[in-house]
């Protein structure tokens, strides 16, 4: 019959009346006839899949009420897995399949119960012959002694699920068997209702209440739409591939599933099976657990959208984001006041009258200019080729950064991944629910499992793999756990990738003991303490995840953590966006580290990472801090946009910072602070009555409680381990390193920035070699506080705010080589001890050179044009010489001396300074120019100052409250410089 006889709409009504077999039939009769009978796939299909008692709902037990993709492919899977048990007959020689067919033809069917051929399931096991079913009618069924199956057999429960129960231990001893519809509970003399160590069990809707499941290998297991209450579980011991589809395990007072040993060499049967039915199985994810946050997350600072979107770039210029985040406008116009009143000159004062900041920014013709762009550092300021502005001559932040790689981009391009997510020995768990228990999965002694698609939440633990064992897990979902998610220790390893960990109360994955893992592609977030904990010699890949919204730091490394993290999105967390603690390390590349709450990344307590090519910006407090006795190599990074400093050292610190961008930021560009204050050691921080006043001092002391309390909640189940004496050969490799004993900042660009470039506050020696420092809006370089020799070397200081470089009294500085260009106030304004040797120092708007206090100072070899005021001044009792100066007319109304000397100084000497005027009579005299040598900083660095005296690697923990001040009042140490 055609048809298109009837109205489709008929034909659909009729066709809901067949039952399999017939619709089967209709599908073969032609094309027409096949698509109108899969067009009944919401109608026939689906009652004859819900209808079938050996299953339950396709998606139960993690989202019953959510559809599937097509019923009667459920139905089909369900069909293919039925069947699984039955086929192990032999296969080559015809003989043998003559026999196989004609038992199969002769199985049959007997009936336990009340008014049955058998009473007992003792008394049925004992008569039949394989294969047969046996059918239990509704009761519960006791047995006072293990029961052995010693014939393939099926027990198949008769009624709805719960109305069959049976108190019994059984040993499968042979090849196969098939329990379905039947409610488990363990007899008085054992809490294991089923074992087996060669056959293959399988299990169909199947409750197990209070029991135990054990599989040894070579023996194997499928389980489907089972559940495991009431303190149940499954332990596989050894097994090569057993396979757990759609299962509830609630309340176990231990790990639901128990994946211990290596799987055994020798395999059963059914293997090739359990393969090939385990790669059919259609891919799944947990509903929302690969798709990243839609439209702008609370708290996302305007231009930003979160990972994982769309993002177009745009810029964004650092008024419009300071107004949109309500930045405080003391914050925007923080600089250093301490000597800008007392100290200022005459000229400078006539430059500010009337016209505050913002007048000095006005251009100021000079008469006899000096040509001074072609410096060493001068290509970093220059146009593109396509004519945008590189990111130091902006005056507009950064365009967004890029977005994190896709699962399969990461896989491409990482061999050992791959081969990872194509494995499928050991236990596979899939579309399983694991709630309201002690733990979920546990994997021990070189086991191996496979997690795809389950869903864990309320449990104390997720998922615990240790011991050289391989875990991988696909598109899980890792919620609410009291502990950590994740745990991995004792050179555990495997794949973790495209899972939701969110909301648990310790950290989402705690990486520990040598365990070292490739954790791709997740989103961990929302977590009451951090995202990603690694510690205790733990390792790992870490790489293209999103971290967010976690209360505590979104990476968290220490006592010799030694994890490789790229790639990421870290944002909008509650603390430091990465912290590296306690002799922690790590390789940290080319991660996005926005938006969190404080440091973006926070270095301390012999904390010694590989820093590189990250973007970190738009932090609430600094970008990148290094606490007490941090270390590391921090290099390339693009710090912007932060609403403290961009970076924030304390001098007591050994970190290498090298090419890295410091732009945009709200106060300081870079601050090296003084180890402690002597008058803070006890009380108080400074400012604190701003604060709060008394709060001020309990809120120190709760975080360092909190601190106190973290460190414990660190260890596994409330166990203090001696985490330090875990190090084992990993100190002996970081005990080789090369020690550094002065600190470097070297060839960084520091610009735009809301306060000082630099700002030195320092008890320890730092070396600053080859730097830009332009357009910040105060002063380029402030050194307020140095006991031992800062050297600011062959550095470029362009078109600040205020001065050039400031060096208040008793600072011991060196300066030697720099190019100190254009700046709003002097040149350089120096009270301290030092030298001032070989620097160019040309159209700054105050005196080109200061020299004042009770100084002890070699001014020597300088080439300097004012703008306006002196060339060199030398004011008040200072010690010193000046001479072999060169000294150029700038402006022709400027009526102050080119050289200054206080009458009443007796300690200074001035000798061989050359002053040049212009020579109005002679029209044809050539222009100055910089030359022999030219503009300072050089191309190339002295010979003696070279950077490869330094080791290329340093060495760098836990973050505490840091006191240090800044005049202005508005700074207290870092913003927030403490992770809990």
């Amino acid at each position: 019959m055609e048809v298109g006889i009837l109205p489709v709409e008929l034909w659909r009504v009729i066709l809901a009346y067949l039952p399999l077999p017939d619709l089967g039939r209709c599908c073969q009769v032609c094309r027409a006839w096949r698509e109108l009978i899969l067009s009944l796939d919401n109608t026939r299909w689906r009652q004859l899949c819900l209808g079938c008692s050996e299953c339950r709902h396709p998606n139960w037990p993690s989202q019953p009420h959510q559809e599937p993709a097509s019923w009667r492919d459920a139905l089909k899977q369900h069909a293919l897995s039925t069947r699984t048990w039955t086929q192990n007959g032999p296969e080559l020689q015809s003989s043998a399949c003559l026999h196989f067919f004609r038992r199969r033809k002769d199985r049959r069917v007997w009936h336990v119960g009340s008014g049955c051929e058998f009473e007992t399931l003792r008394g049925a096991l004992g008569v039949v012959g394989p294969y047969d079913r046996v059918v239990l009618h509704p009761g519960v069924y006791e047995e006072q002694a293990e029961l052995v199956l010693k014939v393939p057999v099926e027990l198949v429960g008769l009624g709805r699920l719960g109305e069959v129960a049976l108190l019994v231990c059984m040993d499968q001893q042979c090849p196969t068997a098939r329990l379905c519809n039947l409610v488990f509970m363990p007899p008085w003399f054992s809490t294991v209702v089923y074992k087996t160590s060669w056959g293959h069990v399988q299990l169909d809707n199947c409750n197990f209440e209070g029991a135990q499941l054990q599989v040894r290998g070579p023996g194997s297991c499928q389980a489907r739409f089972c559940s495991f209450s009431q303190g149940s579980s499954a332990h596989l011991l050894g097994v090569v591939l057993s396979l757990m589809d759609s299962c509830d395990f609630s309340g176990s007072d231990t790990a639901s599933v128990t994946v211990e040993g290596p799987p055994v060499s020798e395999r059963n049967w059914a293997c090739k099976h359990l393969v090939a039915l385990a790669r059919t199985f259609p891919s799944c994810g947990v509903s929302g657990s690969n798709s990243p946050p839609s439209g702008p997350l609370p708290g996302s600072t305007g231009g930003n959208q979160p990972p994982g979107s769309n993002v177009k770039k745009e810029l964004v210029s650092i008024e419009d984001w300071q107004r949109r985040n309500g930045v405080d406008a003391a914050c925007q116009g923080t600089v250093i006041e301490s000597w800008s009143d007392e100290d200022r000159s005459e000229g400078e004062e006539e430059n500010q009258d009337g016209g505050g900041i913002n007048n000095t920014k006005k251009t100021l013709k000079l008469d006899y200019k000096i040509p001074c762009d072609h410096h060493g550092l001068s290509h970093l300021l220059r146009p593109r080729p396509d004519g945008s502005m590189p990111l130091v001559s902006s005056p507009d932040p950064p365009s967004l950064a890029p977005e994190p790689l896709t699962f399969q981009q990461e896989l491409d391009r990482d061999p050992e991944a791959q081969m990872l997510a194509a494995s499928t020995l050991g236990c596979f768990l899939r579309r399983c629910l694991f709630r309201e228990g002690k733990g979920g999965v546990h994997v021990s002694n070189y086991g191996q499992a496979r997690l795809e698609g389950n869903v864990f939440r309320g449990l104390n633990y997720a998922v615990r793999c240790i011991q050289n064992s391989t875990i991988v897990m696909l598109r899980n979902e890792v919620c609410e756990c009291r502990a950590s998610g994740i745990f991995l220790r004792l050179s555990a390893q495997g794949l973790i990738a495209e899972n939701n960990i969110h909301s648990n109360g310790e950290a989402g994955l705690d990486i520990r003991k040598g365990a070292n893992p490739i954790i791709l592609c997740n989103r961990i977030h929302s977590g009451l303490r951090s995202g990603v904990v690694v510690l205790g010699n733990g390792k790992g890949s870490i790489r293209s995840n999103q971290i967010y919204n976690n209360k505590e730091a979104g990476v968290y490394i220490l006592f010799s953590g030694n994890p490789v993290v790229s790639g990421n999105h870290i944002f909008q967390g509650q603390a430091a966006g990465i912290a590296i603690n306690e002799n922690g390390r790590g390789m940290i590349t080319e991660n996005v580290i926005k938006e969190n709450q404080w440091g973006g990344v926070d270095i301390r307590r012999g904390g010694d990472p590989i820093l590189k090519n990250n973007y970190i910006c738009y932090g609430y407090s600094d970008g990148v801090v290094v606490g007490e006795r941090g270390r590391g190599l921090i290099e390339g990074n693009h710090v912007y946009c932060n609403k403290g400093c961009g970076v924030w050292v304390m001098s007591s610190s050994l970190p290498q910072l090298l090419g890295n961008f410091i732009t945009h930021n709200c106060m300081y560009g870079l601050a090296v602070f003084c180890r402690k204050d002597p008058e803070n050691m006890e009380g108080n921080w400074p400012g604190q009555e701003g604060i709060g006043g008394e709060a001020g001092s309990g809120e120190r002391r709760g975080v360092e409680g909190e601190r106190r309390e973290g460190q414990e909640n660190l260890n596994e189940e409330g166990e203090l381990f001696a985490w330090e004496s875990d190090l084992d050969s990993e100190d002996e490799r970081h005990s080789a390193r090369r020690a550094i004993s002065v600190a470097l900042v070297e060839s960084n660009c520091m610009s735009y920035n809301g306060a000082v470039g630099l700002y030195v506050k320092s008890s320890e020696p730092l070396n600053v070699f080859a730097n830009l420092v332009n357009g910040n809006r105060g002063t380029g370089i402030a050194v307020l506080q140095s006991s031992q020799l800062t050297r600011l070397v062959t550095n470029c200081i362009l078109e600040n705010g205020r001065g050039g470089i400031t060096v208040e009294k008793d600072c011991r500085v060196e300066l030697r080589g720099n190019g100190i260009y254009k700046n709003c106030g002097h040149g350089v304004s120096f009270c301290g001890n030092g030298q001032i040797l070989e620097n160019d120092v040309v159209g700054n708007r105050g005196y080109g050179i200061q020299v004042l206090g009770s100084a002890d100072i070699k001014v020597m070899r300088n080439r300097v044009q004012p703008a306006q005021g002196c060339g060199v001044a030398v004011l008040g009792p200072v010690k010193g010489v000046v001479h072999d100066n060169v000294l150029f007319q700038g402006h022709p109304g400027n009526k102050k001396e080119l050289l200054h000397m206080d009458a009443a100084n007796e300690n200074c000497v001035l000798r061989n300074n050359s002053v040049l005027r212009h020579n109005h009579s002679c029209t044809s005299a050539p222009p100055w120019v910089l030359e022999n040598p030219p503009p300072r900083p050089l191309a190339s660095s002295p010979s003696g100052l070279s950077s490869s005296q330094y080791p290329s690697r340093l060495g760098i923990s836990m973050t505490t409250r840091i006191s240090a001040t800044v005049e202005s009042g508005c700074h207290n140490g870092s913003m927030f410089c403490s992770i809990l």
